[in-house]
């Protein structure tokens, strides 16, 4: 079992410094830090060029591997919107209820997990259950606010698509600009369907107001970031949150590079590029050296050869749905072409960033997040050697990893020996199930009553998400989204629907 270590930072003319088992390390800089955090979404671990993809398909992130340092046992949660809460909140999903998107709440094989029915308004019509982070949660955008700096979030939000309160700019972003749900159109900004409603929902804003733009969305979110790093002054700190939708379906046809590629590998080259525009502009600006650049992916990849050797995919928590790259450059502080084998969790960055900007770490609930400063930039261990992936009550397995174990449901591996996870040594370890047993039942007992859940969306099928943009949408919006949903199937077979049902067992790919 790793040791914990003990961190204790203090900021004089920022300064850090910290402890590792009694040795005291500096980190000087002249300034805070600006850190850009970009998150792509169904990237699997193998299809990079740096983990033995297809360097044709990535030479920017393969660049970027070799200026920064790559982690190897960097974990999420196991689908979208659960990994966002933890980076946001530090805090593990089940903390929040995030582990069920807001999507599942108008799906009626997830809301029979929960005891719930689909909701039906006060007109007899099926809608969607309101859920979303809750707004007494701190964020790390309200934490870095406070310490000085100017935040903002550019790209996919899914963290609540409807009331003010639930939105990107009342939750510590001063400037938002993308789509607040799941899997957006890259053309026409539209979000497939509003489940229970089977049509399509305009989702495109920029500091939440309806956004008429043309241009393809990977491509938007570089050209967006750019900007905003060169409005950016050198006398205030500034973080960006970049989760791209990139290479979350529908994929579509990319707008370039299909004439060598197939669709998926071409939406990957393209996101390349934007990593590539972005990096750039922060080179352009004269912001590199103070400048904490990371990039990351928020669950696996969708088929299991995407993230070999690692086995499984999003939305299972076996490696390959969870394990996932995540490169990180601050010039003179990581080593180029370096790896850190440090186990580290998605939530970290919540702590790691309010110690580098020197802000307060007291707040009221508790967090799950360990202060990464010193593993990462200190060549010190990490302090942490437990996850949690999954509690009772998830969508999916309960599991958890602790030391070199990691216990999914009844199946027990060891990740060490065995990260491809071919070798279930529950029955030859019962002690070691038990206790994990014991130990998931703890963190269970401590997820928070979910409530009734009694507010609902109304309209059930807004012409664009965000209850106040979509009370007068604008002509254009109205037109663009008739026109798109008049190329929509008008009628499903018995029991089919255009979302995938609730994952039963171990594997994503098993439905009801």
């Amino acid at each position: 079992m790793i040791q914990k270590t003990i961190l204790i930072l203090s900021l004089c003319l920022f300064t850090l410094s910290c402890t590792n088992n009694g040795k005291k390390v500096e980190l000087p800089t002249s300034a805070k830090p600006n850190i850009i955090f970009m998150l792509c979404d169904d990237m699997g671990w193998a299809q990079p060029g740096f983990n033995g993809g297809n360097k044709e398909l990535t030479p920017h992130l393969d660049q970027f591997a070799k200026e920064g340092m790559r982690l190897t046992q960097f974990y999420t949660h196991s689908v979208c919107s659960p990994t966002r809460a933890a980076f946001l909140t530090g805090r593990y999903a089940f903390r929040t209820w995030m582990d069920w998107r807001s999507e599942d709440f108008g799906k009626p094989s997830y809301l029979k997990k929960l005891g719930l029915s689909l909701a039906i308004n006060e007109r007899g019509v099926p809608t969607r259950r309101i859920h979303a982070l809750d707004t007494n949660e701190r964020t790390i955008g309200e934490a870095l606010t406070e310490a000085g700096y100017f935040t903002g979030l550019i790209g996919k939000w899914h963290m609540g698509e409807w009331l003010d309160e639930h939105l990107p700019m009342a939750q510590g972003f001063q400037h938002q600009y993308g789509h607040y749900a799941w899997g957006i159109d890259y053309y026409n900004y539209t979000i497939p369907h509003n489940a229970p409603a089977r049509f399509a929902v305009y989702d495109w804003h920029r500091n939440q107001k309806p956004l008429q733009e043309e241009g393809y969305a990977t491509d938007l979110f570089a050209q967006e970031t750019e900007r905003v790093i060169a409005a950016q002054s050198k006398d205030k700190p500034f973080f960006l949150y970049v989760p791209f939708n990139a290479v979350h379906g529908p994929i579509g046809k990319p707008p370039r590079y299909t004439d060598k590629y197939d669709a998926r590998s071409a939406a990957l080259k393209c996101l390349d590029d934007a990593v590539g525009t972005i990096l750039a502009a922060v080179e352009k600006n004269g912001f590199k050296d103070n400048t904490i650049v990371i990039f990351a992916n928020d669950n696996g990849g969708l088929f299991e050869e995407m993230s070999k050797p690692y086995r499984g995919t999003k939305n299972t928590t076996f490696e390959g749905g969870v394990r996932v790259p995540c490169i990180i450059r601050w010039p003179g502080k990581t080593q180029p072409g370096s790896t850190n084998d440090g186990m580290m969790f998605i939530s970290d960055f919540y702590s790691t960033f309010i110690s580098l900007a020197g802000g307060s770490h007291q707040q009221e609930r508790k967090v799950d997040a360990y202060d990464m400063s010193a593993m990462l930039f200190a060549d010190a261990p990490s302090p942490r050697n437990e996850i949690v992936f999954e509690v009772e009550g998830s969508v999916r397995l309960p599991t958890i990893r602790l030391g070199k174990y990691k216990l999914m449901g009844d199946m027990l591996f060891d990740i060490e020996a065995d990260p491809s996870e071919k070798n279930d040594i529950a029955e030859s370890k019962p002690e070691v199930v038990k206790a994990l047993k014991a130990r998931l039942d703890i963190y269970s007992k401590e997820r928070p009553p979910l409530g009734d859940v009694p507010l609902l969306m109304d309209p059930p099928l807004p012409y664009i998400y965000g209850m106040n943009e979509n009370k007068n949408p604008p002509k254009w919006l109205v037109d663009h989204m008739e026109k798109v949903r008049a190329t929509q199937p008008k009628e499903w077979a018995p029991g089919e629907t255009p979302w995938p049902k609730a994952p039963v067992g171990a594997n994503a790919s098993k439905q009801p």
